[in-house]
């Protein structure tokens, strides 16, 4: 079994505590060495490693594990873990599996593969290796570099550059003549000792002058990812038998969205070639530009990618793939040559994070509801080692996409550590000038300075809704960098002036490159009002600090910017702030971040208002960015129309999706985690129940029920569940409320504000 990450499962790392069997762990450098083949390989390249030993007992064996780039762990045949754990090196994770093993012989052996450059962009790697530790009673028996570990490259693996999805690595094209079948139980020849290098230990931090760089190990910080599998019906059935010298092709609907690793079961066929390929949707046209309803199959093109598998003639070859594929649609195609091929299954190792949904919702609307299981699939679609902004393209975590999935994450959920992983890489990946990259982990860099505030978003809501004030502590210095960078960015007029790097803000089609007017070397109204934004979020952060100094002069700066924007921006004849200092140009984007900013005179944000809800000819919000306005419509008290703008996500269903589109048709991705953000404002604007203070240590209730004549739902909190009901009666809204023990709050509600104790109470 692997050791669960701690008694508290939703924070703290695994309790390694001195005197527990592994307290070298905690000393700085691990008693055992990464290993590796005593010849320098050309990546990409898969190895195996073997240990054969003898349990003189029954024991318990504890195993830390680590690979790079990465590893399956085997145990006397069985797969038993995959990682690593995706980090950086300044996060090399390590998993811990303990094995309760009978007296005599067993077998450990990992698989590990290291692709270089063909590697998805969001691995990291410094070479390849293995490491192993265990127990101090047992660390010559099982440990690298102390035991005797075997080791032997694995043949048959070819990788083929992705031509679609140019994010997330090659693909494999799996020869099974060359393969060394068996390799899980240690079987096979040419096996040769592994070699450990000198001052190669597991570190994790401590550095001597004589160490080369290394990575810095650290316990993983998630559970183990979900696999379950799945059979893969055909409309013929299983097996399918394919004769000599043909071809055949067979078209799979999942009829629904899956990221899985495929599982091909095969006899005979030597000289065959299979194509598994993936697709999210079948297309229009042959050159992939639109895509209609996704149920629909007939008149319509297979565009995809995936692996081919080449059979070797044996019985019951298992076909798997090293790393997972996503999509919807499956397709099966290929030639036997001599020999007659038997398909016996094809089913699928359904992978992702664990996430489940805690909280229930219901409304007088039923679309609300039926958007539940695809905007839930959405984002568990995208949530794996770290959120991704996509399971097919690119399977990278930005910080804009992120920062949505883990509101999302907040509002469904109890279990808050990917959102908590997500913003310590961000503070890791931070560059000299102070911003953070635009995605991480990652090993082509990338800088979207918008970003970098939007992670300053990020770092508040976790404090607001989750707590933990040793973690804000050690994140501090990154946000005070952040801004430190943003004021470098700042002309002499005061005003930030196009930051180096892609500054995208949403996909508004006339945006060049999501860029808004004046945004990549001007000054762009948009950017600048966002960190106004920051800057009010982060006095609250020096706030729960007690860092009141930090938090006053960050309050002035924002007033004082906003002043500035006021002068410089404002279009009375319009009623709104114009995009550029041309005050030709107009968003719904810059109108929703002053509102948010709090720092607006009352008659402009009257105004504002006014015509951020009446205007034509602004420049609309697509999917991503509607949260922003989603949250200026529950400021302003206008849930009729967020309900309005989630005609775009009623109509998912109707298209045939399983996931939330990354922006309105025709949409490049069918599965993007920033696309389920109306599940979190199911609950944090119309239902309305959102935290009042630091860690959810209170609750602030006001619900926006527009055209809905009922609502009603619990959300997860720290301490339970929150519970909510309300409906119309008479032009008045009448309801109860539940809060859990310990909790107290206000609920605004028919102009009154009601005070709210633990229990249930009715207004």
């Amino acid at each position: 079994m692997r050791i669960p990450v701690s008694k508290d499962p939703y924070h703290k790392a695994p309790d390694l505590k001195p005197g527990s069997g592994w307290k070298w762990i905690q000393a700085g450098v691990w008693p055992c060495q990464w290993i590796g083949p005593p010849q320098t390989f050309q990546r990409p390249v898969v190895l195996a490693f073997r240990r054969r030993f003898v349990a003189p007992r029954d024991i318990q064996l504890t195993c830390h594990v680590s690979a790079d780039e990465r590893y399956e762990l085997y145990l006397d045949g069985k797969r038993v873990g995959r990682g690593s754990e995706r980090g950086d090196l300044d996060s090399w994770y390590f998993e811990s599996y303990r094995f309760r093993l009978k007296k005599g012989p067993h077998v450990l052996v990992a698989r590990v593969w290291a692709l270089g450059d063909q590697a998805p962009f969001a691995q990291m790697s410094l070479r390849p290796g293995f490491i192993l530790g265990t127990q101090e009673e047992w660390l010559d028996l099982v440990a690298t570099g102390r035991a005797s570990w075997q080791v032997k490259e694995l043949g048959g693996y070819r990788f083929t550059k992705n031509p679609i999805a140019w994010g997330s690595g090659s693909n494999l094209d799996l020869d099974g003549s060359a393969f060394s079948w068996g390799i899980e139980k240690g079987l096979g020849k040419g096996w040769v000792e592994a070699l450990s290098r000198a001052g190669d230990e597991g570190c994790d931090g401590i550095r001597r002058n004589e160490t080369p760089p290394t990575r810095r190990m650290r316990p993983a910080v998630l559970p183990a990812m979900m696999e379950a599998r799945r059979e893969v019906p055909t409309d013929s059935g299983w097996p399918l038998r394919i004769p000599a010298h043909s071809s055949f092709e067979k078209l799979i609907d999942l009829k629904d969205y899956y990221c899985a690793y495929p599982e091909l079961r095969v006899s005979g066929g030597k000289g065959s070639v299979i194509e598994c390929a993936w697709a999210e949707s079948l297309f229009n046209e042959p050159e992939a530009r639109t895509k209609g309803n996704r149920n629909q199959v007939a008149g319509k093109y297979f565009v995809g990618v995936g692996d081919v598998f080449r059979p070797d003639g044996g019985k019951n070859r298992l076909f798997e793939t090293l790393w997972w594929q996503a999509g919807r649609y499956l397709r099966l195609k290929g030639k036997t040559g001599s020999q007659a091929l038997l398909i016996h299954d094809l089913a699928l190792r359904e992978t992702r994070y664990p996430l489940s949904m805690q909280s229930r919702f219901r409304s007088s609307d039923p679309r609300l509801e039926r958007f539940i299981p695809i905007g839930l699939r959405g984002l568990q679609m995208c949530s794996h080692e770290t959120f991704m902004d996509c399971p097919y393209y690119e399977q990278l975590m930005y910080v804009g996409d992120s920062r949505l999935e883990a509101l999302t994450t907040y509002a469904l959920a109890q279990d808050a550590r990917l959102p908590r992983k997500a913003i310590q890489l961000y503070d890791i990946s931070r560059l000299p000038s102070g911003l953070t990259q635009s995605r991480y982990p990652s090993h082509v860099t990338q800088v979207i300075p918008p970003f970098s505030l939007w992670w300053i978003g990020m770092v508040y809501d976790y404090a607001l809704w989750r707590g933990d004030g040793e973690l804000l502590r050690s994140l501090i210095p990154g946000v005070r960098a952040v801004l430190g960078a943003f004021q470098g960015f700042m002309d002499a007029e005061g005003l930030v002036r196009g930051p180096e790097g892609w500054n995208f803000m949403d996909w508004v089609p006339s945006w060049d490159a999501g860029v808004p007017q004046d945004g990549a070397h001007g000054v762009s109204a948009l950017i600048n009002w966002q960190m106004v934004g920051a800057l009010e979020q982060a006095s609250q952060l020096e706030d729960w600090l007690g860092e009141k100094e930090l938090a006053i002069r960050n309050r002035r700066l924002a007033s004082e910017l906003a002043a500035r924007l006021v002068k410089r921006f404002w279009v009375p004849k319009r009623g709104l702030f114009s995009d550029g200092l041309d005050r030709k140009h107009f968003s719904e984007h810059t109108q929703c971040l002053a509102l948010l900013s709090g720092h607006l005179p009352a008659a402009k944000r009257s105004a504002l208002a006014k015509q951020l809800c009446e205007a034509d000819g602004l420049d609309r919000s697509t999917i991503y960015f509607s949260h922003y306005l989603f949250e200026a419509y529950g400021l302003l008290g206008r849930p009729d129309l967020l309900l309005k703008r989630l005609e775009l996500w009623f109509g998912h269903e109707s298209l045939g999706l399983k996931t939330t589109l990354e922006a309105p048709e025709p949409s490049r991705s069918d599965c993007h985690g920033w696309g389920s953000h109306p599940l979190h404002h199911y609950f944090a604007t119309l239902l309305g129940i959102r935290p009042a203070s630091f860690g959810f240590g209170s609750v602030r209730i006001r619900p926006q029920l527009g055209r809905l004549q009922n609502i009603e739902g619990s959300m997860v909190h720290p301490l339970g569940f929150i519970s909510a009901r309300f409906e119309k009666k008479n032009g008045k809204l009448h309801g109860s409320v539940t809060l859990p023990k310990g909790l107290s709050g206000t609920l605004l509600m028919n102009g009154r504000e009601i005070r709210l104790h633990p229990g249930k109470q009715t207004a």
